[in-house]
């Protein structure tokens, strides 16, 4: 079995159309890719985003951005979460709510956004009470595990591509972000996440009899012009993140 992994897109449907036509070149259908959450949330293109997600059908999974938006009030939300409800039609937040928090593909593959027990707990990642985001100790990330079966696990959330084998064999893997590769949060103490680069960010996974080949994609795209359209927006963070990979 050979497939693709995306998440994390965050409105950018730039970057989602630059990943998808490196998906296809690679040899990989539609109905081979999954996708692990976060779809729409940001000061981009929500609504083309939710358009093109919708026409797709990929296997997805809720992520957290996608539980606020349909979960709290409009008046209640953060900005980039707002920014994207006000694009997105009852068509679109239909869709979202229809979506499993987590799910198993073809049977060894365990999908899910952050972790099996939580949208908003990081797992091959911790933050320090410093604000240092550090890789998780294993024994943590394998406490994480713990009910999950399958081989192979995926999950996103912190848009940092990584994949980290566990005592047993089983492998976990974030495939990093498509369209948010730098962000700031207050949970559970403030601190930043940068990819480092301004590219997309996609995995994809091979089974070679009893393990798993991953292979981790970063694909170039007009990143500049969903920085300027953030910049636009008023979001300098974002349009920071967007040209350079880091907050400044």
């Amino acid at each position: 079995m050979r497939f693709a992994a995306i998440a994390d897109i965050h409105g950018n449907c730039e970057a989602l159309d630059a990943v998808l036509l490196d998906i296809g070149a690679q040899g990989i259908p539609t109905n081979a890719i999954v996708n692990l959450g976060d779809c729409f949330s940001g000061p981009l293109d929500a609504a083309r985003t939710a358009e093109l997600l919708m026409s797709l059908d990929l296997v997805t999974v809720r992520g957290n951005h996608d539980r606020y938006l349909v979960e709290q009030d409009r008046a209640g939300m953060h900005v980039t979460d707002a920014a994207a409800y006000d694009q997105l039609s009852p068509e679109h937040l239909a869709w979202l709510k229809t979506l499993p928090v987590s799910t198993v593909w073809h049977e060894d593959v365990y999908l899910c956004h952050a972790t099996p027990g939580s949208d908003t707990v990081y797992w091959l990642e911790a933050v320090t009470p410093e604000g240092v985001v550090h890789q998780r100790p294993l024994a943590e990330v394998e406490g994480l595990a713990q009910g999950v079966t399958q081989s192979l696990i995926l999950c996103g959330h912190t848009h940092l591509p990584r994949a980290v084998r566990l005592s047993d064999g089983r492998l976990i893997v974030n495939p990093g972000s498509v369209g948010c590769p730098a962000y700031e949060d207050d949970q559970p103490v403030p601190h930043r996440v940068e990819a480092g680069t301004p590219l997309a960010t996609y995995a994809i996974l091979e089974t070679t009899g009893t393990d798993w080949t991953v292979t981790f994609r970063l694909v170039p795209y007009d990143h500049m012009s969903q920085s300027r359209l953030a910049a636009e927006r008023g979001r300098p963070e974002w349009a920071a993140g967007l040209a350079t990979g880091w907050l400044g």
